[in-house]
């Protein structure tokens, strides 16, 4: 294609989707443009940064709300990007926990109104590149989402700018991003380079007619770059070996920023991870049709059945071509999957730092979430409503981590407010002082586990029940062990989370434990009670949130 010709493609794609599919990602930018102009002028510092970003996250949520019908999937900017159902979801989720950000960020005081608005700025940039992370179709715009979205990262780690801690946490979280981006970046030439084009859906059709002609040198190269664009995301969703800078960070960031990063950062790492291994291994249903009307049968991805009204893929596993991509991707992010959610629940024993705590926990949390792409990839060419249900699967788990972890740590900022501490110790007694904050506290951890009724047992269980099918359909016997595996950690998991229950609800107040210097205020209360409701009656809208799942998974396969 010409120059020209990508030009006037690009001013027509323009201007019959660029409003309505990146309307939100738009009104976030001229948020961020608006509150840096402002700022110039002397009124505008009277604004405060808070209202300014929560009334540009309103409106880009309201966009996002009147164009939330996507008929069908489609391509906008060239194929660049992906509008779909999936997208629109996770850009709600994503707008929403911005929303509900500002409002923990405001309660607990951090940041001050002097770095508020350099703060949202951040926090809104970051947003914005994840929004892109959830629709990437290219390869390109899979390294410049996740660059977006790790920059402003590296500097709200920092954000506590005279503490030591908090140096050292932006330090290393900037240098083991900047490693992790080298080798997601030579991952992403070297796929490119030898399928001839970075746009993911192209990659599937040409996989599809050239795999099985491939040389042994080919695929070891092609194998290789997907091993190091894995190192990427696995580094966004700090998967084991990829991990070592989670605990220290959060550690050295404030509560507020190991909010952001371990939700918002690892449901847009795990769409990136959803739009990556179902693009390069599941070709489209109109590129299929096109392609079984032209390549021989022996290479044919599926067998199409047509119907004036309708046309569905029906896969036939004899001869297609496409079985070992699936087959690689499952058993990487399965075995990763495993060890990360293992590694991440023993290594939560020996925390007496919360932060710390919850930075091993966000590791294990990371491990189950991606138990469920394997089980989509590997039943993608047999059934696709298998491979369906377990996305939706995740994008439950990922609706309900919101809830959980989004709770545990406003709490955990609105203790260190009242104690000046972060020490599991300190907490000891202290259901005496904030009784229904630390029984909030406790059902949040127990959700964290598992534990039915709570929301995050109908987030496992879905995961779970995902392994359970896919294996039946597949025979994979991996994903049995995954299954094993994941109960296993789950029980696991309940004796760290016990501990700290434990602690605050048992154990006596110990002498020397901090004096609260001030009791929780009734908005931050009423704020952890509005998070931990849901988590609590989840039981009773259980059909509901599923048919958002299921309509927000139904157009990728």
């Amino acid at each position: 294609m010409q120059l020209h010709e990508i030009a006037a493609e690009f001013i027509k794609d323009t201007q019959a989707s660029m409003w309505p599919g990146l309307a939100p990602e738009i009104v976030i930018c001229l948020t961020i443009m608006l509150m840096l102009l402002v700022r110039v002028f002397r009124f505008g510092r009277l604004i405060p940064g808070a209202v300014m970003a929560m009334a540009g996250v309103v409106v880009a949520l309201y966009f996002q709300l009147g164009s939330v019908a996507v008929a069908e999937s489609h391509e906008i900017f060239t194929g660049m990007l992906v509008l779909d159902t999936f997208t629109v979801y996770l850009r709600m989720f994503l707008l929403v926990f911005a929303l509900l950000f500002i409002v923990f960020t405001v309660l607990s005081r951090i940041p001050d109104q002097e770095d508020a608005v350099d703060f949202y700025c951040l926090v809104l940039g970051s947003t914005l590149g994840m929004c892109l992370m959830a629709s990437a179709n290219h390869l390109l715009i899979v390294f410049l989402a996740v660059e977006m979205a790790s920059v402003p990262s590296y500097a709200l780690a920092g954000q506590l700018k005279f503490q030591r801690k908090s140096s050292e946490a932006a330090l290393k979280y900037a240098v083991y991003g900047a490693g992790a981006a080298g080798v997601m970046l030579y991952g992403i030439s070297l796929v490119a380079g030898v399928m001839n084009t970075a746009h993911l859906p192209t990659i599937a059709l040409e996989l599809t007619e050239r795999l099985p002609m491939m040389s042994g040198q080919e695929l070891m190269v092609l194998g290789l770059g997907g091993l190091m664009i894995m190192v990427g995301l696995a580094f966004k969703l700090s998967a084991v070996p990829f991990h070592f800078w989670c605990p220290d960070v959060f550690e050295g960031a404030s509560a507020e920023v190991n909010a952001f990063l371990s939700i918002a950062s690892k449901a847009a790492a795990l769409a990136l991870l959803v739009r990556v291994a179902v693009g390069v291994s599941v070709p489209s249903v109109s590129e299929s049709v096109v392609e079984a009307a032209s390549a021989p049968a022996a290479v044919h991805a599926t067998a199409m059945v047509a119907d004036e009204a309708d046309i569905e893929p029906v896969a036939t596993p004899a001869g297609d071509p496409l079985i070992p991509v699936r087959h690689f991707i499952g058993l990487l992010v399965g075995g990763l999957a495993a060890v990360t959610c293992t590694f991440g629940n023993l290594a939560a024993y020996a925390q007496t730092n919360i932060k710390r705590l919850m930075a091993y926990s966000t590791i294990a949390h990371a491990g189950y979430m991606m138990l469920a792409i394997p089980a989509a990839i590997e039943a993608a060419g047999v059934a696709p409503e298998v491979a369906r249900n377990s996305i939706a699967a995740l994008v439950m788990y990922v609706s309900v981590y919101l809830l959980m972890n989004l709770g545990a740590f406003a709490v955990i900022a609105f203790f260190r407010n009242s104690l000046q501490s972060e020490e599991i110790a300190d907490y000891s007694g202290i259901v005496k002082r904030s009784p229904i904050i630390t029984v909030a506290f406790a059902l949040i951890l127990f959700s964290l586990v598992g534990l039915p009724p709570l929301a995050g047992f109908f987030g496992k269980f879905a995961i779970f029940a995902a392994l359970a099918d896919s294996w039946r359909v597949t025979g994979h016997v991996y994903l049995l062990w995954l299954l094993v595996i994941g109960g296993i950690n789950t029980a696991i998991s309940l004796f760290y989370y016990l501990r700290v229950v434990k602690v605050m609800t048992i154990d006596p107040e110990r002498d020397g434990a901090p004096v609260p210097l001030a009791p929780i205020s009734f908005l931050a209360g009423t704020y952890v009670l509005i998070l931990t409701i849901p988590v609590v009656t989840l039981l009773i809208y259980i059909n509901r949130v599923n048919e958002w799942t299921q309509d927000a998974a139904k157009q990728l396969f």
